[in-house]
């Protein structure tokens, strides 16, 4: 059993990919986690380059609680919780950095980080995220830095390919076996 997280940019497919994951015995009897935008939008808090230094606290605490699960699946970490937070318009530099200071020191809780690149990701359009692509490449900007800057116990990085062949490369780097 492990914590593992998907992080990654927008629509490039992380909640797609734990909804397949979750689906298979290796991953019975793990919290599963995804996507939970909307409902924190209908809250009242602020997303994507709109998010507040509230804001980001709730999406930190939301990894922070996930994390308390000692088997979990999740199509976020705070890695992009960070990446997020460098983008916020309305958050002054200095609490930037200071907020991500204190959200990485969890960073260590996640037993495996699955990065997920938009490479050859077509943007689609939820309603919730944005599908401005240069903010989309802002972010995994970020996150590839803050990944370098602050690296995972162990990192998978999936740079493309379909459902199926993302499902069988995380299988593989997990448990060295082939589905």
């Amino acid at each position: 059993m492990a914590r593992i997280g998907l992080a990654g940019t927008v629509s490039v497919g992380k909640s797609t990919l734990v909804k397949e994951l979750a689906k298979l015995e290796q991953f019975q009897g793990y919290h599963v986690a995804t996507e939970r935008s909307k409902y924190l939008r209908d809250q009242g808090i602020s997303l994507n380059d709109d998010s507040t230094t509230k804001g980001q606290f709730v999406f930190a605490a939301e990894r922070s609680l996930e994390l308390m699960h000692p088997n979990l699946l999740t199509d976020r970490t705070i890695y992009d919780v960070c990446a997020f937070t460098l983008s916020a318009k309305s958050i002054s530099y200095n609490d930037k950095i200071k907020l991500i200071e204190s959200f990485v020191t969890i960073r260590d809780d996640y037993d495996v980080i699955i990065y997920i690149s938009p490479k050859n990701m077509p943007i689609e359009d939820n309603n919730i995220r944005t599908t401005d692509a240069e903010y989309r490449m802002k972010i995994d900007f970020a996150i590839r830095g803050l990944l370098k800057e602050y690296p995972p116990k162990k990192l998978i990085e999936i740079e493309e390919g379909t459902v199926e062949n993302r499902v069988k490369l995380v299988i593989s780097n997990l448990f060295g076996e082939t589905v």
